[in-house]
């Protein structure tokens, strides 16, 4: 039986472009099939130069058309799209009617798309972690609970809103810059999560020095320029405290649920506290404490408890809401922030692990939102 191009492009049809998760064929990335004798031509267009994933397409390619050849070798060709076939794709991928002219990243905006993560039909649930002060390992606390979300089978993406300290790439191990695809950002990923930060965009070791208008602009992008790709989960890093970014998020996320992290030390939780006011101030809903540095077992098999005790339960008493987990403080929980290996992915069974696997599962079942549903009453 001889072999046709369409034969070839439907087999073609399920392989996916490993970043932006689509069929090849359906993103026009498949330029053309020539069917001959010795072999089978595919020539491929690649979204930008230099795109890291080439050798992943290659072979998923490659194993795709191999079964139909038989004796004839599969060879692939590659160029790149060009910008209005970029535009094309970012259209399809974000919904966009029309294209935008633009400029780098962080400066170009796609002008008046909504923020998809903010309308009635999104199916995500926007999480924002935060506490009343720093030092507390909300960040941490914001990784590892990313990690054991997506190791449950969740969708799951990070902001990194905390712009002047951020440090969720690093924390991650998502060391990748994000793609631009003509003003669509694809995100890092790591162990199955997505994640943003302006860290990709400033360069290593500069501080950003911005007022609230250039940060109020930053986190839009963050949510609409970036293809997120209606992920489940949505988990915030907020900055510590209450000034411009979390009134700013209040209002790009007017479904998120707060979870605040403490210490169990008694100042902590006063301090931690105000985040919950602040929540309260601009209508979003505190769901639940996470207490973070409960206590290290020394070798003795003894628990120390260092900052002392009682901290999280008591604020959770205090706001009427579950608390959730509590984290012990071991090495190589710091360690994995560190060298981008949380701790959650790389040691599962570890005591810290399944802290964060029981506050994963809580949030996704015991704290799932209530289906509301309306009935219309006919008059005849």
């Amino acid at each position: 039986m001889s072999l046709t191009q369409e034969q070839v492009i439907d087999a073609l049809r399920p392989v996916q472009d490993p970043e932006l998760r689509r069929s090849i064929v359906d993103l026009g990335m498949v330029k053309s099939v020539r069917i001959e004798r010795s072999d089978v031509q595919v020539q491929i267009a690649l979204t930008v130069a230099g795109c890291p994933l080439r050798n992943e397409i290659q072979r998923r390619v490659s194993e795709a058309v191999q079964p139909l050849v038989g004796n004839r070798s599969v060879s692939l060709d590659f160029t790149v799209m060009t910008d209005a076939e970029r535009e094309a794709v970012r259209r399809t991928m974000l919904g966009d009617p029309a294209s935008t002219a633009g400029s780098a990243p962080v400066q170009g905006h796609a002008q008046g798309r909504a923020i998809p993560f903010a309308q009635p039909g999104s199916r995500t649930r926007p999480l924002l972690i935060a506490s009343g002060k720093g030092g507390v390992g909300k960040s941490s606390v914001t990784t590892n609970l990313a990690v054991a979300l997506a190791q449950r089978g969740h969708s799951v993406g990070v902001v990194d809103a905390d712009i002047y300290g951020y440090s969720i790439p690093r924390m991650l191990g998502a060391t990748n810059d994000p793609v631009a695809i003509d003003q669509m950002l694809v995100p890092s990923e790591a162990w199955g999560v997505r994640c943003i930060s302006i860290g990709y965009f400033v360069p290593e070791g500069q501080a950003v020095i911005w007022r609230g208008p250039m940060l109020h602009k930053a986190l839009e992008q963050f949510l609409t320029d970036v293809f997120w790709d209606d992920p489940d989960f949505l988990l915030i890093d907020m900055p510590p405290g209450t000034g411009d970014i979390a009134i700013s998020l209040s209002q790009y996320l007017p479904r998120g649920e707060v979870y605040v992290v403490t210490t169990p030390q008694s100042a902590a939780q006063k301090v931690a506290k105000l985040s919950a006011a602040m929540a309260e101030k601009v209508h979003l809903p505190v769901k639940g404490i996470i207490e973070n540095m409960s206590w290290f077992t020394g070798d003795d098999g003894k628990r120390y408890e260092i900052f002392g005790s009682g901290g999280g339960q008591e604020l959770a008493d205090e706001l009427g809401v579950p608390l959730l987990g509590q984290i012990p403080l071991v090495p190589r929980l710091r360690e994995g922030g560190d060298d981008g290996r949380p701790i959650t992915a790389v040691a599962p069974d570890s005591e810290p692990a399944q802290a964060f696997k029981q506050i994963a599962e809580r949030i996704a079942v015991e704290l799932k939102p209530k289906k509301v549903f309306s009935a219309q009453l006919k008059i005849n």
